[in-house]
C-alpha cells in the first residue's frame, strides 16, 4: 500500500522502457490490470513469467455499464416524472437485490422492475453477472460464466453486446482473478 512511482503518460514503448530497467522483473509473479490491450502486450514483453489478472473491479463495471445502458435506453420511453424517478434511483438497480437493506428499497426496486421487460430482463442479466464475480474459485467462476454468457446471447441485448466481446476476449485473464488475490483498486484510488 505504498505508491512506488507515477509515470508521466501511458504510451507503451515509454512503459517498456521503464520497466525494462528492473532487474528483477522476471521474478514478478503476477501482473493486475484492467482490460487494455496495450497493457497485456507490456505486462507481457517486460513480465514473462507473470500471471495477468484482470480487476474484478473492472470486470463488473462491464456488466454496469451494459445495464445502465439498457436503462438509459428504456427511460427515454418514460413521461417525465418517471424517467427522473428512474435517474435518481439507479443506484438501487445497481445494486445486488441482497445488498438491498431497507425494504422501502427493496419495493422501490420491485416497482421500477414492473415499469419495462428490457429493464427487469436486463436486471436479472447484471444480477446473474455479479454472482458469477462472487464465485469462490476459477472452478466456479468458468461454470457461472459459462452460463451467463448463455444467457446473455440468448437475451440479444445489444447493449450487453461489448460485455459479451469483452468476457469472449480476456477470460482467461479474468478467471485469473478468481486465483489471485489481487487487485488494483489501492493504486486506481491514488
Amino acid at each position: 500500500k505504498k505508491v512506488l512511482d507515477i509515470l508521466p503518460n501511458r504510451k507503451s514503448a515509454d512503459l517498456i522502457r521503464y520497466f525494462r530497467a528492473f532487474s528483477t522483473r522476471n521474478s514478478v509473479k503476477v501482473v493486475v490490470m484492467d482490460m487494455n490491450k496495450a497493457y497485456k502486450e507490456v505486462a507481457k514483453a517486460c513480465f514473462p513469467n507473470a500471471t495477468i489478472v484482470i480487476d474484478k473491479f473492472h470486470v463488473m463495471r462491464q456488466a454496469n455499464w451494459a445495464f445502465e445502458n439498457v436503462r438509459k435506453n428504456e427511460q427515454k420511453k418514460f413521461d417525465d416524472e418517471k424517467r427522473k424517478h428512474f435517474k435518481r434511483s439507479r443506484s438501487l438497480l445497481l445494486k445486488h437485490p441482497s445488498k438491498l437493506k431497507k425494504e422501502e428499497d427493496m419495493d422501490a426496486v420491485t416497482i421500477m422492475l414492473l415499469d419495462s421487460e428490457r429493464i427487469r430482463d436486463a436486471y436479472n442479466l447484471k444480477n446473474k453477472f455479479q454472482e458469477f464475480m462472487w464465485s469462490k474459485d476459477s472452478y466456479e467462476a468458468r461454470r457461472r460464466l459459462s452460463e451467463w454468457i448463455l444467457l446473455a446471447e440468448l437475451a440479444e441485448f445489444p447493449e450487453f453486446k461489448a460485455c459479451l466481446t469483452a468476457v469472449h476476449n480476456w477470460d482467461k485473464y479474468i478467471l485469473n482473478a478468481f486465483d489471485y488475490p489481487y487487485t488494483n483498486g489501492f493504486t486506481e484510488g491514488c
